[in-house]
């Protein structure tokens, strides 16, 4: 059974940080890219970042590109988002899951944790 477990959301205000942790269990991820998501209320799931099994290539959203980095920890079967400056507009939901290829479409995602609530007070 796979597990992605996410943790580390919470409330902050404007220009504060956050660091998400998403640990995978239940099977080897060799090869794999891990990528968080998120989801606002009333809107589309949007892609945030993704990185590759090595940690060498990592792709960001336009929006967050310079305030949040994502990395990971084989050894752990983790990864994570460091979210820095962080805006009243980042209050989202945020899913991390897996994927084979390093897309930015959800459906290219085989495995979704359960998500973890980021709230940003202006």
């Amino acid at each position: 059974q796979v597990q992605l477990v996410e943790s580390g959301g919470g409330l902050v205000q404007a220009g504060g940080s956050l660091r998400l942790s998403c640990a995978a269990s239940g099977r080897t991820f060799s090869n794999y890219a891990m990528g968080w998501f998120r989801q606002a209320p009333g809107k589309e799931r949007e892609f945030v970042a993704v990185i590759n099994w090595s940690g060498t290539i990592t792709y960001y959203a336009d929006s967050v590109k310079g305030r949040f980095t994502i990395s990971k920890d084989n050894a752990k079967n983790t990864v994570y988002l460091q979210m820095d400056t962080l805006k009243p507009e980042d209050t989202a939901v945020y899913y991390c899951a897996v994927t084979r290829t390093l897309l930015k479409r959800a459906e290219a995602y085989d495995y979704w944790g359960q998500g973890t609530q980021v709230t940003v007070s202006s």
